[in-house]
C-alpha cells in the first residue's frame, strides 16, 4: 500500500471554497480502481488549513489517479486559492515529497 498526505493552505477565508471544490473530486476519486480511502480533513482552529489523507493499493494506482481529469480540474481550480501545497507519498521504504 501507498499512503498520501496532501497539506493545503488556502488564502485567508478561502477554505470553504476549497472544501466545496473538493467534493466532486472526492466522490470521483473514491470510485477509482486502487483507491482504498480518500478523505479531506480541516483544522477546526485554522479553517483555511486542509489535509487530504489517502490510501492506495499501489504506486501504479496513485499514478493513474494523477492522470485523472477530475484531479487535474481540481488542481486548476486551486491555483488561485492556495498559498501553499505539499504532497507526501509514503511507501514502506521511503517518503517522496512532491
Amino acid at each position: 500500500m501507498v499512503y498520501v498526505i496532501a497539506h493545503l493552505k488556502a488564502h485567508a477565508g478561502k477554505g470553504d471554497e476549497v472544501v466545496a471544490l473538493a467534493a466532486p473530486l472526492i466522490e470521483a476519486t473514491r470510485k477509482e480502481e486502487g483507491c482504498i480511502s480518500y478523505d479531506l480533513y480541516r483544522k477546526a482552529a485554522e479553517p483555511d488549513t486542509l489535509v487530504f489523507v489517502e490510501t492506495w493499493k499501489s504506486r501504479a494506482a496513485l499514478d493513474a489517479h494523477f492522470a485523472e481529469p477530475h484531479l487535474k480540474a481540481f488542481q486548476a481550480a486551486m491555483a488561485d486559492l492556495l498559498v501553499e501545497a505539499r504532497v507526501e507519498v509514503l511507501h514502506p521504504e521511503k517518503v517522496e515529497v512532491l
